[in-house]
């Protein structure tokens, strides 16, 4: 699958780059990151702060590519995920801990399941490792996006 076919069957829009978007989602995500690690809240808040800081990242990779998931269609953060080897390069081991992390980040959304610190970390450890991964791919491939206008 390529991104071209994503978008031939609607689950990507056209979104051209933009270095301000790209640069604010990132920052999103590191705030997102460094809020998972307040240990005063709750697991479950934890979890979704770095699984928050997950998303941001696979959205600010692929909108470097010059798209954007259909939020109007089911299914976008599996797009988002299933779409980093195309965008970062990341590797099918890695995209399939991601899901488990998005499939647990649902169960605990609509069904209250518990979040336990196990899975905190795991979702903090990712999305700091992906946060880096991104910044690398840009700051090689597409550093006009990554590089404050002076």
């Amino acid at each position: 699958m390529s991104l071209q076919n994503l978008l031939k069957i609607g689950q990507l829009k056209e979104h051209p780059a933009d270095a301000e978007e790209i640069q604010r989602l990132l920052a999103a995500a590191v705030r997102n990151l460094s809020d998972a690690g307040v240990a005063a809240v709750s697991f479950e808040t934890r979890f979704d702060a770095a699984y928050r800081a997950i998303t941001q990242t696979c959205l600010s990779a692929l909108m470097a590519h010059g798209f954007r998931p259909d939020t109007n269609r089911p299914g976008h953060h599996v797009t988002l995920i299933q779409a980093l080897p195309l965008t970062l390069g990341v590797d099918a081991t890695r995209v399939i801990v991601l899901d488990a992390l998005r499939r647990k980040r649902n169960l605990g959304d609509y069904t209250g399941e518990d979040i336990d610190e196990a899975s905190v970390n795991a979702c903090i450890a990712e999305a700091k490792r992906l946060i880096g991964d991104a910044l690398g791919w840009l700051t090689t491939h597409r550093p006009n996006l990554v590089t404050p206008k002076s």
